[in-house]
């Protein structure tokens, strides 16, 4: 067996394994709304091995996640159509106009939300700190802003 032959079996034996959930913290429904509806703390800034997860516990408890859209310079790759379990995310990317640390989910007619995306690299304690200030409802800060405190 060559190295390449390798590489494929442990790439082949790692899409077997199902993805670890997502670290999500939501806000209640609150009126008005805030600019950030909780937040998202990914492992890595490859979006398509992050995404599934993600769609994965809107669907189940919001509604099945059809389109998304970020910030184009904070991803890895920034492909136009992600797979996700029994159907796909259409992506638009942006390189201005669109906070660089929020990602925006759409459900075909049951709306959008806004979430803090929390550097995958962040220390355990600082992504707590800030998963629960996005989650707060008496927060009204960008999610931008929320990452400044």
């Amino acid at each position: 067996m060559n190295a390449s032959t390798g590489r494929r079996a442990r790439h082949h034996r790692e899409d077997l394994s199902p993805p670890l959930p997502a670290r999500l913290t939501l806000r209640p429904p609150t009126f008005p709304p805030g600019p950030v509806n909780g937040a998202w703390w990914p492992r890595s800034d490859d979006l398509a091995a992050e995404l599934p997860a993600l769609v994965d516990a809107f669907d189940t408890s919001w509604g099945r996640v059809t389109r998304m859209a970020a910030h184009r310079g904070v991803w890895r790759d920034a492909p136009c159509d992600l797979p996700v379990a029994g159907h796909t995310v259409r992506a638009a990317w942006y390189a201005s106009g669109f906070d660089p640390h929020a990602v925006r989910l759409f459900a075909h007619g049951v709306g959008r939300r806004d979430l803090l995306v929390v550097p995958p690299g962040t220390e355990e304690a600082t992504a707590e700190r800030l998963m629960s200030a996005a989650a707060d409802p008496a927060h009204h800060l960008t999610a931008s802003a929320l990452l400044a405190l």
